[in-house]
């Protein structure tokens, strides 16, 4: 049986008809055709379906679609503004931290939520506030280089 949600997703109210049983990765890939979410692991163990919720990182693996009713999901789609690049995509383009960029829109949005937090971090800071997303392409030097340079940028 199907139920409508409505969700608040990248600065829009939206309406989705859909199984309430529904993770929010499904929902947003699936049903609203978001696809910069990434489905990694379905287990929580990889970060790559990380989108913030009321701006604080959540999988949305783990995530039932309904418990984010009337919260602002944000999304990789949603961070850049009027086609600008936020500085965090800037960052990763022009330090090469982008690889095989699976693993990109959820570090991004991790690394957003940590800086919203701590503008000015340590490198151990940002290594540890990025601990929980996964890249099999790096060593994350270039990952926080990116993260280092989004923050002295601003």
């Amino acid at each position: 049986m199907k139920h409508i949600l409505r969700l608040h997703v990248n600065g829009e109210e939206l309406e989705v008809l859909t199984e309430i049983h529904k993770t929010l990765l499904e929902v947003l890939r699936e049903d609203l055709g978001l696809t910069g979410t990434k489905r990694g692991c379905d287990l929580g163990t990889c970060g790559a379906c990380t989108v913030l919720i009321e701006g604080k990182p959540h999988l949305s693996c783990l995530t039932v679609a309904a418990d984010a009713q009337g919260k602002e999901i944000l999304t990789i789609e949603g961070l850049s503004r009027n086609g600008d690049l936020h500085p965090l995509q800037k960052a990763f383009i022009e330090k090469g931290a982008i690889q095989c960029g699976f693993c990109t829109p959820g570090m991004i949005l991790t690394a957003k939520a940590f800086l919203d937090q701590h503008p000015h971090p340590s490198e151990e800071e940002t290594k540890k506030a990025i601990s929980g997303n996964l890249c099999r392409c790096t060593g994350y030097v270039k990952i926080v280089e990116a993260i280092l340079t989004a923050a002295e940028n601003g």
